[in-house]
């Protein structure tokens, strides 16, 4: 019998894979969005889209026969599955909507300002990553050491603080007391990157302990392993230990977790884009909701759900990926 080939064994299994994760990632965004169609397809949400789109200034004001002639011309009002089908074939076709308070298309409306989240995103992650993957694996090489205590302290103590606090103190001592950097993000006649330092600071601050401390108990299992003290006890150097045995293997989990921070990134990025008037993806949000603009909070929350589960693929592909014990079992 003819030897198996193992990477025509790991690509068979990487692509199975990838193709059921892909399968429930379709069904998921499926769920998710008759679950919004149907929260947004009450009566209620249905006439404050009328009063919006008619120039009307209440509920109250809008009349019954106006009304009934607007469900017509926008085809709600045939059966529910109905304008379900054709609500997902029109986003499926990239038409989203209109924003009656922005005054544009919903589509190219979300993507502006998701562009401008990922800019603040790639910053963020740029620097959390190698300061929190560094300090986490310094703590977790001798647990119990100075180095290891000073770094969970700091680890806990930033995570702790609300964003909203580190976002007001940086806001107070960099922009007003300092004047290094401007206390707004507001972007006015183009892209100001000075303004990314407050915004970009504030959220590194708040994660950076949590991927840190991940980091730094992998990285002490690690170490307490039976082939790291054997590798140590053959003679093998320390420096060598680490870097070619260890660290690998103590990479795993917090490479997880650093791609599941993209759903946190979405849901935190709220309070800080809006406190320093950060023009992105949080902040359109938040301004759909108190509006109410209906249909932008829709394509937000379908574009939210596309990431978390996306990210949730990446993270499972890129684990079987690293760790051999679950690719070939």
């Amino acid at each position: 019998m003819l030897p198996v080939d193992p990477g025509i064994i790991d690509g068979g299994l990487m692509a199975k894979l990838f193709l059921r994760r892909l399968i429930q990632m379709v069904l998921i965004m499926l769920v998710a969005s008759l679950i919004l169609f149907f929260i947004f397809d009450t009566p209620e949400f249905k006439k404050r889209l009328a009063v919006q789109e008619l120039g009307g200034f209440a509920v109250s004001a809008l009349t019954d026969a106006s009304y009934q002639t607007w469900l017509a011309n926008k085809g709600l009002n045939v059966p529910f599955y109905e304008r379900y089908s054709n609500w997902i074939g029109n986003v499926l076709g990239g038409d989203m909507g209109f924003s009656h308070e922005k005054n544009r298309d919903v589509g190219p409306l979300v993507w502006d300002k998701l562009k401008n989240t990922g800019i603040l995103a790639f910053w963020v992650f740029a620097l959390m990553i190698p300061i929190s993957l560094i300090l986490g694996v310094l703590a977790g090489m001798k647990e119990g050491s100075t180095q290891d205590r000073v770094v969970s302290f700091v680890s806990v103590f930033f995570t702790s603080i609300p964003e909203i606090a580190t976002a007001i103190l940086l806001t107070v001592f960099l922009a007003l007391g300092l004047k290094l950097v401007p206390a707004k993000s507001a972007m006015i006649n183009g892209f100001d990157w000075a303004a990314l330092v407050l915004p970009v600071l504030t959220l590194v601050i708040y994660d950076f302990g949590y991927v840190a401390r991940m980091t730094r108990a992998s990285m002490a299992e690690v170490m307490t392993s039976q082939y790291i003290r054997t590798a140590i006890l053959k003679g093998i150097p320390y420096r060598r230990v680490i870097m070619k045995h260890a660290l690998r293997n103590a990479l795993i989990a917090p490479f997880t977790i650093i791609v599941l921070q993209l759903n946190w990134l979405l849901s935190g990025v709220v309070v800080v884009e809006v406190f320093f008037e950060y023009d992105g993806f949080g902040k359109l949000l938040l301004e759909a909701a108190l509006f109410p603009d209906v249909e932008v909070v829709q394509a937000c929350t379908l574009v939210a759900v596309l990431i978390a589960v996306f990210s949730q693929i990446i993270s499972d592909i890129g684990y079987t990926f690293l760790n051999p014990r679950i690719r070939f079992s």
